[in-house]
């Protein structure tokens, strides 16, 4: 079957030819590719490369998908390759992948050739693309996202390691009558990537951040404010930094570090996730390390939290869970102008089968303080 070049979005898509032997090594051998394609092989060779040209694309091609070289229309070299795999023709399915030469990332390459290929998809006929990512590619995530592919569920042991294991996969989807353009986040980024009432600053907590958040939410008192009161372990805490920005992108949560200005310390960290998205409704969570008590920084995290959860994000109400006990954090939410709603017994897991009562407190934009 002949392969048509596609010419959309800055970007050609053309086959393979033999002159693209070293740009495809130089893209496929690459930490990054052989790190979330699992399926590259490793190490990558210019052999491997050739074989892909002259036998594995051409065998896509006549299994029903698409293997496209993904080439700068100015000068046709190779950027990237993007294509179709797996295809239901039946249910008019089939998945999308792509991947990028490091020398051209960062310059929308991946995003431009996934929507061409997604256009020329629907335009002869395919219903459904899915799209897969591992959590901890943020970078692939925010592909999909700008692309038009909305988030739809994680796919439990979806995919396969090379050491043969299986491991999670997140799926993101675009039918042929979604609206044009990126997909609505339910999260979106920060303005700037910070918050910030140049006193105390937030931002997205990041892989660098295991360690101090290990210390602090280790700490007996902050342990005690959790439910169940269980220690976290390290490698747990570990592996919530790293999926942070993907927690992000998903409109799971918003995961932040709140820092003092002044001096660029980390103070603690704060998070806000929906409980009830269809009407609006969601959760802050907050806890900071003892030397910065005391200070009003927990107060402000709190405000600057709050005013942008009632801005992009589109929050009606936001909630903050609470131990009876814990006068310090109910002082922090009644600054803000949380009013205590509810008390509801037995609600949170304790230790041993015991239940802990939690005392809920409400914010509403015209509270804000």
């Amino acid at each position: 079957m002949p392969q048509p070049v596609v010419e959309a979005h800055g970007v050609r898509l053309r086959p393979f030819r033999v002159d693209d032997t070293a740009d495809v090594v130089d893209g496929c051998a690459d930490p990054l590719s052989q790190r979330f394609v699992s399926t590259m092989p490793a190490p990558y060779t210019e052999a491997d490369a050739r074989w892909w040209i002259d036998a594995g694309a051409p065998a896509v091609w006549t299994g029903g998908g698409a293997a496209y070289a993904v080439a700068d229309p100015a000068t046709d070299r190779l950027l990237g390759a993007v294509g179709l795999n797996n295809p239901v023709p039946a249910h008019a399915r089939a998945e999308i992948g792509y991947w990028v030469r490091p020398a051209s990332r960062g310059r929308g390459v991946a995003t431009a050739a996934t929507r061409a290929l997604s256009e020329h998809a629907f335009a002869t006929g395919t219903a459904r693309l899915e799209l897969f990512t591992e959590a901890e590619n943020g970078q692939s995530q925010r592909v999909a996202l700008a692309a038009g592919f909305g988030y739809e569920g994680l796919r439990r042991s979806a995919g396969a390691s090379r050491s043969g294991g299986r491991h999670d996969l997140l799926a993101w989807v675009r039918l042929a009558d979604d609206p044009p353009g990126p997909a609505v986040r339910q999260l979106p980024d920060l303005p700037g990537g910070v918050l910030t009432d140049q006193v105390v600053a937030l931002r997205r907590l990041a892989p660098d951040d295991a360690e101090l958040m290990y210390r602090l939410h280790s700490r007996p008192e902050v342990v005690a404010n959790q439910a169940p009161p269980v220690p976290p372990e390290r490698a747990a805490i570990e592996r919530r930094c790293r999926l942070a920005e993907s927690g992000w992108l998903t409109g799971d949560i918003a995961r932040l570090l709140i820092t003092e200005v002044a001096s660029g310390e980390p103070v603690g960290s704060c998070g806000l996730s929906f409980t009830d998205a269809a009407s609006g409704e969601a959760a802050v969570g907050y806890a900071l390390l003892p030397a910065w008590r005391g200070r009003g920084y927990a107060t402000r995290a709190v405000r600057l939290l709050a005013g942008w959860a009632f801005g992009p994000p589109g929050v009606a109400r936001l909630i903050a869970g609470t131990v009876p006990d814990n006068t310090a954090s109910h002082r922090v939410l009644e600054r803000v102008g949380f009013q205590p709603e509810a008390l509801q017994r037995g609600r949170l897991p304790g230790l041993a089968g015991a239940r802990q009562d939690d005392l809920t407190f409400a914010l509403l934009p015209p509270d804000l303080r």
